[in-house]
């Protein structure tokens, strides 16, 4: 024993020795360096301020216990043309799955906002003029059967919120069915994400947040009962939607889901195509621009037809409905032999170069990017629809602008279609945390950008990353050195018109490409984030889940980031302080002291550029702060220095890129 403890003695003092000679070796005076950085502010301990629990597992999974509530809808919806109005009788079965007894149920009436009175007129400082409201949702009857037996229900409605005061709570594990009969006028196109409008050879309508849906309830906060204001948009439960749309004979029905009834509202030459599309990667029309007058594309010649969609797993359905479609559709191959079917309906005024032509290809391609990369898609449609609400997304179907085409064509349907991984199949509250769907979803689409025809529309620069076209890590610095911007977390509806893309969209994807490339590498990162998915898909994680969740897959203590760069908007200042070479002896290396100046810390890059044009370059890790604020370290250099760069590939958000040089003399 005595031997092992000498023995031990020893190394411990060649260990201790060895260290302490390198700190001599590289030790340089940074009293003088000025700086805001404060090690303890980005690392102190205990980041979470709770435990992982039975419910949401402190490695970021559902836990043992987790639990959520189930919705199913039965839908059956009319559109009159002539009045502007959509009716419908609803019946919800809603399952309560929580611990709870429930006394009262609370839904969302999205149409509400479109009234004068509405909360969200009030939000953007400016009251939209009284042509551009509706009354909301007009209820007929409102009603819950249980066991059989129907009885009216007292409820109230504010603004888009609506309260069913239950004669007896639902008890845990107990189901009830809510019948609401109900019309509202469609808004035209002011409506924004639902309207019509008119296009050469007929109207558009664009149908969605068309029926009052259950709110949230969920071990977080009980109901979530966030009005809709506009900006932070949905939180919605999984189920399954059976619904019906009744239109004029003449009208094409593109919703959400797969179409059940084909053979009743589709010519057989159609029904012959659409078989044809599900066997082709190249786009097959089913419906020319030249048929689009012609009753014979249509199964009858008068009164009306009823389109009926199902849609299974799912968080909401919406649809668009016009006698002046174009359609075409094209096969989308899924990993595992599995597939789908990408379509587009589209007006005349978007057939042109470049235009809505290429759109199911861009559809179907991105389509099978997110499956081969994340998760694989689900359903077995997904629709690009052309209208005025340009740039929407509901599961199975997004709603584009009329006059997109080339590259922004393709951007958008990939952010649009992308959104069914965010947040459709991981349901995150977008109504709370805009960026865990706006910004998890421009993230993915930069790299389907990327990948796309050998990167034809690569990089991804648009309204949502990087807007100016140039380097992404510079153009979100204006946004980090505003004092009036706000940060990430804040809440959905309290991002402002100018920061929303900054904010929401921009700088957290960026934040995601820093982890996968510069943080954790891509594969750690990928492995991580592709487990977040899996453990989240159609179920509702919160932001510590996604925090913890990418900690306990890449290995990885990250509580320094999500400070940083989503809690808060601090500042990164790396400068090259000083470099001399090593006791003034060019062959002895040169010495070259790095300074954190601001809050934020990140792994970096040092590079020396030789007279010889060669260069060297050392790669620091986060911990390089862990306790300084400055580091020194020796290139082994045997000759000439031209310069020192910190950062050269300019891939950092650096507030102050002119002290990243050094220049020698």
């Amino acid at each position: 024993m005595k031997s092992k403890l000498i023995g031990f003695g020893f190394i411990l003092l060649v260990t201790v020795s060895a260290n302490a000679q390198r700190r001599r070796r590289g030790t340089v005076n940074t009293d003088t360096i000025t700086s805001n950085y404060h090690p303890n502010e980005s690392f102190a301990p205990l980041y979470y301020s709770e435990k992982g629990n039975e419910f949401h597992s402190a490695n970021g999974d559902p836990g043992p216990k987790y639990w959520q509530n189930r919705v199913d809808y039965q839908l059956n919806a009319t559109i009159d043309t002539t009045a502007k109005t959509l009716t419908a009788k609803e019946n919800i079965t809603y399952t309560n799955n929580s611990p709870d007894a429930l006394p009262y149920l609370w839904l969302q009436m999205d149409q509400n906002t479109y009234k004068k009175d509405a909360r969200s007129n009030f939000l953007g400082g400016f009251v939209a003029p009284g042509n551009q409201h509706t009354e909301g949702y007009q209820l007929e009857s409102v009603s819950i059967m249980q066991n059989g037996k129907v009885e009216k229900v007292n409820y109230i409605i504010s603004d888009t919120r609506m309260q069913i005061r239950l004669p007896k709570a639902l008890a845990s594990g107990a189901k009830i069915n809510l019948l609401i009969n109900y019309h509202y006028n469609i808004p035209g196109t002011f409506g924004g994400r639902t309207d019509y409008n008119q296009t050469k050879n007929g109207k558009i309508y664009e149908i969605a947040q068309w029926f009052p849906r259950m709110c949230v309830y969920d071990d977080t906060r009980g109901w979530d009962t966030l009005p809709f204001l506009g900006s932070g948009e949905f939180y919605c439960e999984y189920g399954d939607i059976d619904y019906s749309v009744n239109v004029p004979w003449d009208m094409i029905v593109a919703g959400s889901g797969e179409l059940v009834n084909p053979t009743e509202v589709l010519t057989a030459k159609q029904i012959s195509r659409l078989n044809d599309a599900r066997k082709s990667d190249k786009t097959v029309l089913i419906r020319s621009a030249e048929e689009i007058k012609d009753p014979a594309s249509r199964p009858v010649h008068k009164g009306t037809l009823t389109w009926h969609f199902k849609m299974f797993n799912t968080r909401d359905v919406a649809f668009g409905a016009s006698n002046a479609y174009i359609w075409d559709a094209a096969r989308v191959n899924l990993p595992g032999g599995k597939k789908s079917l990408a379509m587009s309906v589209y007006p005349v005024e978007s057939n042109v170069a470049d235009g809505w032509g290429k759109a199911t290809e861009y559809l179907k391609k991105s389509i099978e990017y997110f499956s081969e990369k994340w998760f694989v898609y689900p359903y077995p449609v997904a629709i690009n629809e052309a209208g005025t609400a340009g740039g929407m997304e509901y599961p199975g179907i997004v709603f584009d602008g009329i006059g997109d085409k080339g590259k922004e064509l393709y951007w958008v349907t990939a952010h649009e279609i992308g959104h069914n991984w965010f947040p459709m199949i991981v349901g995150s509250d977008e109504r709370r945390y805009g960026w865990m769907d706006e910004g998890f979803n421009t993230f993915i689409d930069i790299y389907a950008s990327d990948a796309y025809n050998n990167g034809e529309f690569a990089p991804k620069r648009d309204g949502e990353y990087a807007p100016g076209g140039g380097n992404p890590a510079d153009e979100i610095v204006p946004y980090i050195l505003d004092p009036k911007a706000p940060t990430i977390m804040t809440a959905a509806d309290a991002v402002g018109g100018n920061y929303r893309h900054p904010l929401v969209y921009f700088k957290p994807a960026l934040g995601l490409v820093l982890l996968r490339e510069h943080i954790l590498g891509k594969d750690r990162f990928d492995y991580a984030f592709r487990n977040y998915i899996h453990q989240w898909a159609y179920k509702h994680p919160q932001p510590d889940d996604f925090f913890r969740s990418i900690e306990n897959g890449a290995g990885e203590d990250l509580s320094w980031f999500w400070k940083g760069w989503f809690y808060n908007n601090w500042k990164l200042d790396l400068e090259v302080v000083n470099a001399q070479y090593v006791n003034g002896d060019v062959k002895k290396g040169i010495q070259v002291t790095v300074a954190n100046k601001e809050k934020m810390v990140m792994p970096f890059t040092l590079e020396v550029k030789l007279k010889d044009g060669t260069k060297q370059r050392a790669v620091f890790p986060v911990e390089t702060w862990l306790v300084n604020k400055a580091v020194t370290y020796i290139f082994p250099t045997t000759s000439e220095v031209e310069s020192v760069t910190v950062d050269p590939d300019g891939s950092l958000p650096d507030v102050n890129r002119k002290n990243n040089f050094f220049l020698m003399k």
